[in-house]
């Protein structure tokens, strides 16, 4: 159970505080729902409360795991398929689990396959997808800028 400006995660959408709990009436049901609120792009998510294991909503990492995310991210690219149909789904369920060490793996292994090779328009739009994940918990964690924490992986991702 969260509290009203507990700092989350939602796999595939990023770390946002929650701002409210709200009862809304949807298709004729009465649930409650966790208001969130995602501070890149100021989106608010509404989650059913009753669906918060089910959706992989968590609490954000700790101030100590900020620099095991850096360690992932200075890393070696990970084995990755050379047919991109299976190294795409590999990294979007990755990117499913909504562990920030996953989605460190796939930002630094695209990263790094974008500078020796290149990616095609889809591995590049998931490349940003899950910076803006990554980035989105990064600066709740270390109570950072966007910018701050922008610059932080281009340093890290040389």
């Amino acid at each position: 159970m969260f509290n009203i400006g507990d700092k989350v995660v939602y796999p595939m959408h990023g770390a946002g505080v929650i701002e409210a709990i709200e009862e809304k009436e949807v298709l004729g049901q009465k649930q409650k729902y966790y208001i969130m609120k995602l501070p890149i792009g100021e989106m608010k998510v509404m989650v059913p409360m009753d669906n918060v294991e089910e959706v992989g909503l968590r609490e954000i990492i700790d101030k100590d795991g900020v620099p095991k995310v850096i360690d992932v991210l200075k890393g070696k690219k990970s084995k990755m398929s050379s047919n991109w149909n299976r190294r795409y789904r590999a990294n979007m369920e990755k990117i499913r689990t909504g562990d920030i060490f996953e989605v460190a793996e796939v930002v630094r292994n695209l990263a790094i396959r974008d500078a020796e090779k290149g990616l095609s328009t889809g591995e590049k739009k998931m490349l940003d997808n899950a910076k803006q994940i990554l980035i989105s918990e990064l600066v709740l964690a270390q109570d950072s800028t966007e910018e701050q924490i922008e610059t932080l992986l281009g340093e890290c991702l040389g």
